[in-house]
């Protein structure tokens, strides 16, 4: 399975799904080395920033982003 074929998947999940995922993602991490983070990090700033530059994202303001998080925790 691709990492877009994941994506997509995950992206059919609930919040509370996606979030524990995104949890054990994160924790799941904690055996790289900084350096491996960091290399990592930075492939996928590239990615956004390439995804940005394409069109295929738009930026959302911050404000709007806080009040979006806001709402679906409420």
């Amino acid at each position: 399975m691709s990492r877009e074929e994941i994506e997509a998947e995950i992206k059919k999940l609930d919040l509370k799904d996606r979030a524990a995922l995104a949890k054990w993602i994160v924790e799941s991490l904690d055996d790289l080395s900084e350096a491996e983070v960091e290399a990592l990090w930075a492939e996928e700033a590239e990615r956004r920033l390439d995804e940005m530059e394409q069109g295929q994202v738009h930026e959302i303001p911050s404000k709007e982003v806080l009040c979006r998080a806001r709402a679906a925790i409420s």
